[in-house]
């Protein structure tokens, strides 16, 4: 079992600045997604293309529990419940694996776009700065 380090304050005070924003990022993504509100020329590659569309939207459970469990974090650690520590990690692995499944897709078919590219290598090293703070050592065994 892994033993929660503790996190200094004002990394823990950046870490959920991220959180806030990266997950109503999220949420909000979705939302305008739904409403088909993203001007075309933001639209990733082949937006309109039915097989990349549902590739699109693959990425939906997959953030929304990234937003439910970083922002459900932040909420335990304001009720004073340590569990906060574990949900945060947790939103953090989940935050590397859509980025990196983002950019694996985008590499697999040699398109780059700047700004999808950024935001997604961006989801992909964030979490990085925290993790090694959220994992203690584990225990030794005899």
């Amino acid at each position: 079992m892994l033993k929660l380090s503790t996190i200094t304050e004002r990394k823990r005070r950046l870490l959920f600045a991220i959180f806030a924003v990266v997950d109503v990022g999220f949420i909000a993504y979705w939302l305008i997604s739904l409403f088909d509100l993203v001007p075309a020329e933001y639209l990733y590659s082949n937006y309109q293309v039915p097989t990349i569309v549902d590739w699109n939207w693959s990425f939906l459970p997959l953030d929304l529990l990234i937003s439910v469990t970083g922002l459900s974090s932040i909420a335990l650690f304001r009720r004073g419940y340590q569990e906060w520590q574990s949900i945060a990690l947790i939103s953090l692995i989940l935050t590397i694996a859509s980025g990196l499944q983002a950019i694996s897709f985008w590499a697999i078919r040699m398109e780059f776009d700047v700004i999808w590219w950024g935001f997604n290598l961006f989801l992909m090293v964030y979490p990085l700065a925290f993790v090694a703070n959220l994992i203690g050592n584990k225990p030794r065994q005899p």
